[in-house]
């Protein structure tokens, strides 16, 4: 969701050729190919609750935390520094 948020953004300001995001939403459609969704339960949410980072980082976070318990070696890629640290605990 934010990935295409963020080309509609960028698409919005004029910033990127047409090319350049039509390249881009077929990457993003290919990774979507290839991802597994995880409901957002009363679990993730109680995780959620008791971060210190915005809403929707909070759910990502918690999603990942309680997938990496399933998932050895799964890492989370991230932009926002402070969620990345928050993985490392």
């Amino acid at each position: 969701m934010e990935s295409r948020r963020a080309l509609l953004r960028l698409r919005t300001l004029g910033v990127a050729g047409e090319d350049r995001l039509a390249d881009a939403e077929r990457d993003l459609t290919a990774i979507w190919a290839r991802c597994e969704l995880w409901e957002i339960t009363r679990r993730v949410c109680d995780l959620a609750r008791d971060r210190l980072v915005r809403a929707l980082d909070a759910m990502h976070l918690a999603t990942f935390l309680l997938a990496r318990r399933q998932l050895a070696g799964l890492e989370l890629l991230t932009v926002a520094d402070r969620l990345q640290a928050l993985t490392e605990r």
